[in-house]
């Protein structure tokens, strides 16, 4: 790794590849001199890091089609972001406001604004006009349109960056300046992870009224300061103000986020979701409420983004990113929708075509609640690959026909459970009905590509001499080898389970 040394003096740390989190890895960097708008290099350029923070240098100009920008005068410019992230960033003492400018910015390297569009009804700085309603116009098929001085920036989804996928967790979008991330609009139904996939709902509701009289908090405004009725010209959510926190059936709090898992933090964290409604339209507040949930850092007050690196720093060189969900048979317990234990796992990448050569492998620990980890391969350039998954006492499985487009600037995830049809000839089974849940199958101790009587006898014998810890013939990570581990391997043998491949 290039080493850029801003101070004289020498970074007193190291930080290791074990250490390469999403804040560093998440960015889309451009390797390829790709250019946007105007002939303007794409995407992010650079990231580096300290033991504390990020640093993402950017244009601010997507690699997508932007524009036009109807009623709209300005136009996006090279703004030579240098953006902070806070690696390990804490919850607020008090919450800063959520200002106009640069609140955050994407893994594109694109600036995020707040709901507002830095006017309010007659000037008064009362009732603080939604840039959804008043400014919509001029946005772009992205969702997006150039601030006076060429920021180009989103107040609402990005329709370009990425496609939600109700079936699957939402990706990391970006950071905010407080350092928590952003995520699409779907989520876990519950805060640990289980419960399924659902779309996170805001924690605002329109509020009940005709006149625009009193503020959201109950205050009795004078009546020079009332806001226009509510009418087909100024109807019920164009103003900030016609928002109230949410009594019931919400997901989300005032910043628009929760503490919860996600696939990147199997632990949990703190993190804000875009907010959509059932149909995909956006929803107030949209991406940020009227605060940050954490603290800011230093220069990251909005309008943020050109920070100075004033420490020793590392860059950060794009390597395959791959996350995978995987679920071993015996290890997945229906009742709690988890796994007995974390395991490791080695995922192999082989070319998609004769003789499906290895290219790089890497082994990663494949968390008890999401069943995902996530594997850095070092070597490997970006292409199409066959993604062969490695079990310490399961039939080692490939994925689908065809191979997978991973590349370096790409962070992908491949999810083995959500169908029979991801693993290469359909070799899987069904772990679970609602939700669906497929697993590959166990019982291959020996490692032989099948499940048989050696595999039988191996389980026989240890079950025998009650044999317990981190053992291969321990089929349901128990840490015990008994009659559960028998059957399991049993009955995959007696139904000659083995291992498929192109």
């Amino acid at each position: 790794m290039k080493v850029i040394l801003i101070l004289t003096f020498l970074f007193s740390g190291s930080v290791t590849e074990a250490q390469i989190t999403p804040e560093i890895y998440t960015w889309k960097q451009n390797t390829t001199g790709a250019t946007g708008y105007n002939g303007i290099t794409a995407d992010v350029q650079q990231v580096y890091y300290s033991a504390n923070y990020a640093y993402v240098k950017s244009t601010g100009i997507p690699s997508y089609t932007i524009g036009p920008w109807a009623m709209n005068p300005n136009t996006p410019t090279n703004q030579n972001w240098t953006f902070k992230i806070a690696r390990f960033p804490v919850p607020a003492v008090t919450n800063a406001a959520a200002g106009n400018g640069q609140i955050g910015v994407l893994k594109n390297g694109v600036a995020l604004f707040n709901s507002g569009d830095a006017m309010s009804y007659n000037n008064q700085n009362i009732w603080h006009r939604i840039a959804q309603y008043f400014e919509a116009v001029s946005f772009d098929t992205s969702g997006g349109h150039p601030a006076p001085g060429g920021v180009y920036h989103y107040h609402i989804n990005m329709k370009k960056l990425y496609i939600p996928d109700d079936n699957e967790h939402s990706p990391i979008l970006g950071y905010m300046f407080d350092g928590y991330p952003l995520y699409g609009p779907y989520g876990y139904s519950n805060t640990n992870g289980t419960g399924g996939i659902r779309r996170m709902r805001s924690g605002y509701v329109k509020r009940n009224i005709t006149v625009r009289t009193t503020l959201p908090n109950g205050t009795v405004l004078p009546s020079n300061q009332w806001g226009p009725v509510v009418s087909s010209q100024y109807p019920l959510g164009c103003f900030i103000e016609d928002y109230e926190i949410a009594a019931n059936n919400f997901d989300l709090d005032s910043h628009n986020g929760r503490f919860s898992v996600t696939p990147e933090y199997p632990g949990g964290i703190y993190a804000y979701f875009i907010t959509i409604d059932s149909l995909g339209n956006p929803e107030y507040p949209y991406i940020i409420g009227s605060t940050y949930y954490g603290e800011l850092v230093a220069g990251n007050r909005p309008p943020g983004g050109h920070v100075n690196i004033t420490e020793s720093v590392t860059q950060y060189i794009p390597k395959l990113n791959l996350k995978v969900k995987i679920i071993p048979e015996g290890f997945y317990y229906s009742a709690t929708g988890r796994l007995n234990i974390k395991d490791a796992v080695k995922v192999i990448l082989r070319n998609n075509y004769p003789p499906f050569n290895v290219v790089d492998s890497a082994s990663a620990m494949i968390d008890s609640n999401t069943y995902s980890g996530n594997f850095i391969f070092n070597n490997a350039v970006s292409g199409y690959y066959y993604i062969q998954a490695v079990h310490r006492n399961s039939i080692t499985t490939w994925s689908k026909s065809g191979g997978e487009l991973i590349e370096r600037e790409i962070p992908k995830t491949y999810d083995f459970t959500t169908g029979q049809t991801k693993s290469f000839g359909s070799n899987s089974v069904q772990v679970n009905n609602s939700p669906v849940r497929y697993a590959i199958y166990s019982g291959d101790i020996n490692q032989d590509g099948m499940a048989d009587l050696s595999d039988e006898v191996s389980v026989f014998n240890d079950a025998g001499n009650f044999a317990v810890g981190y053992v291969n013939t321990d089929v349901t990570g128990n840490n015990t080898v008994d009659l559960n581990d028998l059957t399991i391997t049993y009955n995959n043998a007696a139904n000659f389970v083995l291992a498929i491949t192109p």
